[in-house]
């Protein structure tokens, strides 16, 4: 596929460490000439792996993505405790007391932490405090208080103990801060503990075998498999079918029928992606009261 062609859909990236998020999107406006690009869930900059980004109007549709769950690799280093709890803060404290840690037990306590958890972000993050993200206002000196929040972790898994190193696998809701899980697995084990690396695996349905390499993006030029299209995005939200003529009303913002049986086979609650029978996105909304009304559209009539 040639890096200039100009669709709406994602573009999977493994994102290399060293670099920030924005930076692969620079990198990918300049390949693909467009100016309209985002992305479904940051990394930081020594994080590696899946950055979804969204290309040209396909931005729009970001919203539904972001909320997905989310898979990480990672290791911890315990008995070392830093400022921002990853490699890239200041160390703060150290102790040996993971030497008397069996492996069984940092499994069974990684395990415990499964399930819905309130966790508190770290201060050195982009969560806002008062209009401000909090990392900003801590490096000019500004207290910050950040209440905890509702996460879920689905899995939590140990995937080797090499102490002081632990590897580990983590499968979470978005907007779970994986560094936290680390520094509150050092707690529950008596010890200090921070996140040394971290590499992002899935996201939803995306998987990081199928993204292109940072190289390729900048080459301009990367394999079909690392194209998304919104269709195949969105298999999450449910699809429904209409015809032509249906979708040129919608391209209007106008609302129709959903007729029977498009009400038993879409999903209850939530939005619902509108397309033609060859896989055309129409529009995402909603059905209510036996209509089918479009939100946002992206059929051009």
């Amino acid at each position: 596929m040639s890096g200039r062609a100009e669709r709406m859909g994602f573009l999977l990236v493994d994102k290399p460490g060293g670099v920030t998020s924005h930076d692969v999107v620079a990198d990918a406006r300049r390949a693909l000439g467009v100016r309209k690009i985002g992305h479904a869930g940051t990394l930081d900059p020594f994080a590696t792996g899946l950055l979804v980004l969204g290309i040209g109007r396909a931005t729009r549709l970001l919203e539904y993505l972001v909320r997905l769950d989310k898979e990480y690799e990672g290791t911890a280093r315990l008995g070392v405790t830093t400022d921002s709890l990853d490699p890239e803060g200041t160390c703060v404290a150290r102790d040996d007391r993971w030497r008397r840690i069996r492996a069984e037990r940092i499994r069974s306590e990684a395990a415990g932490m499964e399930g819905i958890i309130m966790q508190t972000p770290p201060v050195y993050s982009a969560v806002k405090v008062r209009g401000v993200p909090a990392h900003r206002r801590v490096r000019r000196g500004e207290g910050v208080e950040i209440s905890p929040r509702e996460v879920r972790v689905r899995r939590f898994e140990v995937l080797g103990a090499d102490l002081p190193e632990v590897e580990f696998r983590v499968v979470c809701s978005s907007g779970t801060y994986v560094r936290s899980l680390a520094a509150e697995l050092g707690g529950r084990l008596g010890t200090g503990c921070h996140l040394t690396a971290l590499r992002r695996t899935r996201v939803g349905s995306f998987h990081l075998r199928d993204a292109a390499p940072a190289s390729a993006l900048r080459a301009g030029a990367w394999a079909a498999n690392a194209w998304v299209e919104p269709r195949s995005a969105l298999t999450h939200l449910g699809t429904v079918e209409v015809l032509p003529e249906e979708a040129a009303l919608l391209a209007q913002g106008r609302r129709i029928p959903a007729g029977e049986s498009r009400t038993r086979t879409a999903p209850a609650h939530g939005p619902v992606a509108f397309v033609l029978p060859g896989g055309e996105l129409v529009a995402v909304g909603g059905m209510r009261d036996g209509l089918i009304e479009p939100g946002k559209v992206f059929l051009r009539v």
